[in-house]
């Protein structure tokens, strides 16, 4: 029987390779892939967000976790799906129209990932009618919108708009976060949640998820 407190340490280590052989071996057991996520894989990712939190974990230890992760996901999200078993919610990301960045964009996308959410990822640059035809094409009940220059910021509001427009706002809850938006900012263009770091998105996305 694989130790899977090895998979755990190997995410929070940031080592893939080792994630990856962990995981393997303990598909080859037999052990449900639901367990795999829920049991080791959340609550690694949920520490790597409290030492980031702590400042004890920063960008590049972050992004080695992220990646150990996805190397373990990899296996089991087929096997998910093959099982019929629901994520803890379907989340459309991107960068809005206009900018490029997405460093940010894609530490939430991993962090929401670890936190057993469906990430759907739009990459950057992306306009508003694309995020209302993946939350549409993929019955996601969440939309994250990222951005880093405060010239781009009214393309959230814009979005927003286009989901009000397509009858959608009321399905559809819609975060906000990026190093120039604020609180005020994401009150004032109608947004659901605001959130100012990848781990806050994930306690974010689950409170409005449960909500």
């Amino acid at each position: 029987m694989p130790d899977l407190e090895k998979l755990r340490g190997a995410v929070i280590d940031g080592d893939w390779k080792a994630a990856a052989a962990v995981t393997q071996a303990a598909v080859a057991e037999g052990i449900a892939p639901l367990t795999i996520v829920t049991a080791y894989l959340v609550p690694a990712m949920d520490e790597v967000g409290r030492r980031f939190e702590c400042e004890e974990y920063f960008v590049p230890e972050m992004l080695l976790s992220a990646r150990a992760m996805k190397a373990s996901m990899e296996i089991v999200r087929p096997l998910l799906a093959a099982a019929g078993n629901e994520p803890a919610g379907r989340v459309v990301i991107g960068t809005i129209k206009g900018d490029l960045h997405d460093i940010g964009k894609n530490l939430v996308a991993s962090m929401l990932e670890g936190g057993g959410f469906e990430v759907i990822d739009l990459g950057a640059d992306v306009a508003p009618e694309r995020f209302v035809e993946a939350a549409v094409t993929r019955n996601a009940s969440l939309v994250a919108l990222s951005a880093l220059l405060t010239v781009t910021m009214p393309s959230m509001k814009i979005t927003i708009e286009a989901f009000q427009t397509a009858g959608l706002r009321e399905r559809v809850k819609i975060m906000v976060g990026g190093a120039p938006v604020t609180q005020q900012y994401a009150d004032a263009i109608g947004a659901d949640g605001y959130g100012e770091s990848a781990t806050s998105a994930v306690a974010l996305a689950r409170k409005l998820m449960a909500a």
